[in-house]
């Protein structure tokens, strides 16, 4: 697709209030591929003000009709599927086929799900005497990632859009076209003016400045936990709600009595899916001190198999820092068993898949989020070890148990301080409430859970 040179705001493309711009970059072959306008306050205020406009009459819309518009929605999605996996390919680097499954089909099944709970939803219950209103939030503002540049807009937009608010999206700089894309689609669907509008920019700049906005009612950020920490600091300072999903060092533990050659090689796969750079990623493998050697082998294994299929990471300073891990997890000790930090080609921020053996769970790379194809085998003596190893960090996004008897995984699996958890490889399930326990994020995506976040409650006693 052809880039924008403006922002989608009150249902038309608009120039930007500045001149600055953001050259988006192929990291598969170094090359630029577009640019888009880099917003500023003054086009944040633009669009915030067309979304407080926009948002009686949305609210006011009766949830049977914002259901026809989401379905409407992912019908577009659905038509342009390929457009959005070669878009995905363009300014990610993830291969082709990822992006057709993963980057396209994901959002399509997320918003055909949102359309759904829009028409089922009732929006309003009873509670003895009083009749409790959900009602939408407000004017929501989203501030999405680059590592699943659709899926992330769609599981803050469709949710939005289903509860009756009005939206500000701020997509990632790197991945600023497939956003232009789904502004398209919206427009294409028939959504009213001023519901859905997107300005393009840096994070500093216009991230910060929608953070910020007093006509903002709701910030929704999935990123890093630093930059999590200042958008919930500004949110907190002015009393508005906040959504942050952040990072993740997720466990997956192989109980003794696991197939462990299947746990291991799907655990691999797992991390080196997307180059690694998916937040709720199985970084840290737990196998039992017996099962030890034969683990790291079948990784070591499993690892040389992805060189050829793995793309590369998202920009030069992602694989400077995945790189800065790599040594560092060599420094400290650290043994490395595939991969390392040499690169595997001349063009393009690859890394190779990267497995560490003997790793200690007070290493840095056992701790922080490397978001790369970087894996860390860590040893357990016995249960209860391997439940304080996994529980041991800031965060609790995901995880994964395997053993040969399911109710001993589940068993595992409660104890575990995350909050998804994978039993013997179970699949993604997009009507599931993804989101962390401690330092990975406050609130709910997906589902049911993903749609009460965007609605407050009015009681009326009788």
């Amino acid at each position: 697709m052809k880039a924008h040179d403006g922002m989608y705001i009150d249902g038309a493309w608009r120039p930007a209030a500045g001149r600055d711009v953001i050259e988006v970059v192929n990291p598969a072959d170094e090359q630029v591929i577009g640019r888009v306008p880099a917003g500023t306050a003054a086009d944040v205020d633009t669009a915030v003000r067309a979304a407080r406009t926009a948002l009686p009459g949305w609210a006011a819309t009766p949830p049977a009709d914002r259901a026809a518009r989401l379905a409407a929605l992912r019908d577009v999605l659905v038509a342009r599927k390929d457009e959005i996996a070669e878009t995905v390919t363009a300014e990610l680097g993830s291969p082709l086929k990822f992006s057709e499954g993963v980057h396209a089909g994901v959002p399509i099944a997320v918003s055909g799900s949102y359309a759904e709970l829009a028409a089922t939803c009732s929006f309003e219950e009873k509670a003895g005497n009083s009749t409790v209103y959900l009602e939408p939030i407000g004017v929501v503002g989203a501030i999405t990632p680059w590592n699943y540049p659709l899926h992330q807009i769609v599981a803050k937009v469709a949710p939005a859009l289903a509860a009756g608010c009005t939206v500000v999206l701020k997509p990632a700089e790197d991945t600023p076209l497939v956003a232009q894309l789904f502004a398209e689609a919206v427009h294409e669907a028939g959504l009213p003016a001023g519901v859905f509008n997107l300005v393009t920019g840096r994070g500093p700049v216009a991230g910060q400045a929608l953070a910020e906005h007093p006509g903002v009612d709701l910030v929704s950020f999935t990123g890093s936990t630093a930059v999590g920490r200042q958008i919930g600091a500004v949110a907190g300072a002015a009393v508005k709600k906040v959504a942050l999903e952040l990072g993740g060092k997720s466990a997956n533990v192989i109980l003794p009595s696991a197939d462990l050659a299947k746990a291991v090689n799907v655990g691999v796969a797992n991390v080196m899916s997307n180059s690694g750079q998916t937040c709720s990623a199985w970084t840290r493998m737990l196998v039992h001190r017996d099962q030890y050697d034969e683990a790291v082998e079948l990784a070591a294994a499993a690892a040389a198999k992805y060189g050829e299929r793995i793309g590369p990471v998202v920009s030069a300073k992602q694989q400077a820092r995945v790189l800065g891990y790599i040594e560092k997890g060599v420094a400290e000790g650290a043994r490395l068993v595939a991969g390392g930090t040499e690169p595997p080609r001349e063009r393009g921020y690859f890394v190779s898949p990267t497995v560490f053996a003997d790793v200690t769970p007070e290493m840095t790379i056992a701790q922080e989020e490397i978001f790369g194809p970087v894996l860390s085998i860590l040893k357990y003596e016995d249960e209860e070890d391997a439940l304080r190893i996994a529980n041991g960090t800031v965060y609790g996004l995901a995880g994964a148990v395997w053993a040969g008897d399911e109710a001993e995984a589940v068993a595992f699996a409660r104890r575990m301080d995350t909050g998804q958890v994978d039993i013997n490889g179970g699949r993604f399930n997009p009507l599931a409430p993804f989101g962390g326990y401690k330092q990975s994020g406050v609130g709910r995506e997906l589902g049911s859970h993903g749609l009460t976040e965007y609605l407050q409650t009015k009681s009326l006693q009788f």
